[in-house]
């Protein structure tokens, strides 16, 4: 966006203009920017708001209704967190009873306005002069947000009970942009946001969901986010953020504190976590059932039963593999294959967010053309391929399948590796209203 076109955007006539434009759609954006240019508004205003009308429409996917009032970037739309994601950032800071909070590096504003809404005070805080100015726009309908302009590590931390951190994960190398795994390579470093949790106490940071459990704090909690399948994020919490056993009990209903080591002490941190989103089902969470480090990543290894589950991807991530098998009475069918199975399954289990399952139709070595022959046999017309420990291509082997269209069955393929050698697994999903 140009700053001719940002500074027309940002005035009544501006807003208004963009807020009595129809619903975006490509195939009429032409027409629209010519009827608007017609009407004697200048070129960049109607560039930038025909931007905006597009990026709305975009953004109903992360912010619902909010999306309609709000102004956006295309790098600051792909880089904000979701709404309901936010939400469940907003409700550690207050359920741990914190009344103000500043998000620090908070773009256009996505955290900032979940803190918001739960009713805490928070002062958001951008390096870049555009999404600050974008994001104060985006927080008007909340009188306890404002928006500073500055960077993190300059911030006067006495201002707040509580600090969100949003690093920078991304850097250009030879005119590439690359994502950072590394929280030392952050922006803020997780070294500054540890020094800072000193100070402060309560301080969460939104991390790469692909970090190395090596830089993972002590007496801190790490949960791993999903959404839809999707691996967003791992989010560190300090101090009181941090969830604890208190009474024999977790901070999270219905979730188990005992493993095959016996209890959790109490007022044991739960260092990390899976959260599960975006399904029909209740937002699900695992935690933990013991302290041995074997026992919550490496389940026992069995033969391919009548089900097979594929963990959610932040729950291998959270290395907590482990405690999903014994939450579902299954077994792995590989050392260090993230595949699950048992021969019996309560519904529950069946439907748990958790875990994807599959009842198993059969198992045969994986060979190509007895795969053929035998998709053939049972009438599968559309298959979905799924893989792990194989080194294949799905759409090629869909293609070297040579299915026939036209057949009414359909079936899931699972490549992978089972007691030592190379399998195919020709699978049922199990269906449950409790799933999406």
């Amino acid at each position: 966006m140009s700053s001719s076109g940002l500074s027309q955007l940002l005035t009544p006539e501006g807003m208004a203009l963009l807020d009595t434009l129809p619903e975006y759609t490509e195939e009429g954006s032409l027409a629209l920017s010519e009827r608007l240019r017609g009407e004697g508004h200048s070129p960049d205003l109607v560039a930038a708001v025909l931007t905006q009308s597009r990026l709305r429409a975009k953004a109903r996917d992360k912010f619902g209704d909010f999306a309609s009032r709000m102004l956006f970037t295309a790098h600051g739309l792909e880089q904000a967190t979701r709404l309901e994601v936010a939400a469940h950032h907003a409700a550690r800071f207050r359920d741990a009873g914190l009344e103000s909070v500043a998000d620090l590096g908070c773009g256009l504003g996505g955290d900032t306005i979940a803190k918001a809404g739960l009713g805490l005070t928070v002062v958001g805080l951008e390096c870049d002069e555009e999404t600050a100015a974008l994001a104060t726009v985006n927080v008007r309908p909340f009188p306890n947000a404002r928006i500073d302009l500055g960077r993190a590590e300059n911030f006067n931390f006495s201002r707040v009970d509580g600090a969100w951190f949003d690093p920078a994960r991304r850097e250009t190398r030879r005119g590439r942009t690359a994502r950072v795994h590394d929280p030392e390579e952050a922006l803020p470093p997780l070294s500054f946001i540890r020094t800072a949790a000193e100070k402060l106490g309560a301080v969460g940071a939104k991390l790469a969901p692909a970090i190395d459990h090596e830089h993972l704090v002590e007496g801190t909690e790490t949960q791993w986010v999903s959404w839809h399948g999707q691996v967003l994020e791992a989010c560190m919490y300090f101090g009181p953020l941090a969830r604890r056993v208190g009474n024999g009990k977790l901070a999270v209903p219905g979730e188990a504190t005992v493993g095959p080591s016996g209890a959790l002490p109490e007022g044991a941190v739960i260092a990390r976590s899976a959260l599960v989103l975006g399904s029909d089902a209740r937002p699900t969470q695992l935690v933990p059932d013991s302290l041995d480090e074997a026992e919550l990543r490496n389940p026992p290894v069995g033969e391919i039963g009548e089900y097979v589950w594929e963990p959610d991807g932040a729950v291998i991530r959270a290395g907590l593999l482990g405690t999903l098998a014994r939450k579902l009475g299954a077994h792995t069918i590989e050392e260090s294959i993230a595949y699950l199975s048992s021969d019996e399954a309560a519904e529950p289990a069946l439907a748990s967010p958790l875990a994807r399952a599959f009842r198993v139709r059969e198992v045969m070595p994986f060979t190509v053309k007895k795969i053929a022959a035998r998709l053939r046999e049972l009438e599968v017309g559309t298959l979905e391929v799924k893989k792990r420990g194989m080194d294949i291509d799905p759409a090629r082997l869909r293609k070297d399948l040579k299915l026939d269209r036209r057949a009414p069955g359909s079936a899931t393929l699972i490549a992978t590796r089972a007691g030592g050698s190379r399998v195919a697994i020709i699978a049922t999903p199990c269906s449950s209203p409790t799933r999406s």
